[in-house]
């Protein structure tokens, strides 16, 4: 399935670890919700998109809106993060979705990080080598803003409605490679550019929203301390988080749903200018 075919939806929601252990979003409690299609993989440039499902969310105020939504797309064991990647994104451009929500579990650089804070970064350093991914690739990416604030707010505003763990609204996050996490070494080069926490789930999403022409926006929950930082990390730390909360890292996501604009007010696309490189 794909082009006139492809369903529409309003907003993307990626899911990461935070909530890889719910089937979201019917394990929650929130009223009004309705899927329409789930299971669904459609064939793209690239390869088979990841099984998507589609839901409609009742709106904080107004009508409803729809949510494309999948696991995290990368952890499929057979196929490389950077393909299914433009696998995903290809598809929600497809689906003419302008508004992009990520979540994941991170480690912790800032010293006055702790297990189970939530980080709503306001900025990235990506030292990955997935760099040169674009779907529709005919756009300067200028990234002087690379978080969407309506979508930043809406986060804000649905963790702090929850005040069960320390929320800060604003980081930089820096993108890793994966699988693999990081060396004491490495950390420490990380802390000293000037980074709050650690993942693999922040970019590409971030500069492929902007070339598809979405917005983007992202929550993220401490599950370990970076080597080096505070402690040791256990991994029952893990386990317990990854179980434990992701029902409320779920409603928070549920609720910025349904609070989220669907305009596109908020500035981001005026950093997404034609390319100055084209043949004539």
């Amino acid at each position: 399935m794909n082009g006139p075919d492809m369903p529409s939806a309003d907003i993307a929601f990626i899911g990461g670890s935070g909530t890889f252990s719910i089937n979201f979003p019917e394990d929650l409690s929130l009223k009004g919700i309705e899927i329409i299609e789930k299971d669904l993989v459609l064939e793209t440039p690239y390869g088979r998109s990841p099984k998507l499902k589609y839901f409609r969310i009742p709106a904080e105020e107004g009508d409803s809106r729809t949510v494309i939504t999948c696991k995290m797309h990368g952890w499929r064991s057979e196929i490389p993060r950077a393909q299914a990647s433009l696998q995903l994104f290809w598809t929600l451009h497809q689906a003419g979705v302008k508004k992009v929500i990520s979540e994941g579990g991170v480690g912790s650089l800032n010293l006055l990080l702790d297990l189970r804070d939530i980080v709503i970064p306001t900025d990235f350093i990506d030292y990955s080598t997935r760099k040169d991914l674009k779907v529709v690739g005919d756009n300067l990416l200028i990234m002087r803003q690379p978080i969407c604030p309506q979508i930043h707010q809406a986060l804000l505003s649905s963790a702090l409605s929850r005040p069960l763990n320390r929320i800060f609204a604003r980081g930089v996050y820096v993108v890793t490679e994966g699988y693999r996490f990081e060396s004491p070494a490495e950390v420490s080069v990380l802390r000293s550019w000037g980074g709050d926490i650690v993942g693999q789930s922040l970019s590409p999403e971030v500069y492929l929203s902007r070339d598809i022409g979405a917005c983007f926006g992202g929550l993220y929950t401490v599950v370990n301390y970076a080597e080096g930082v505070v402690r040791e990390w256990r991994h029952e730390d893990l386990k317990d988080i990854f179980y434990q909360d992701a029902p409320q890292v779920g409603e928070i996501i549920l609720d910025a749903l349904r609070k989220i604009s669907l305009t596109q007010e908020c500035g981001c696309m005026q950093f997404r200018k034609p390319t100055l490189l084209e043949e004539e």
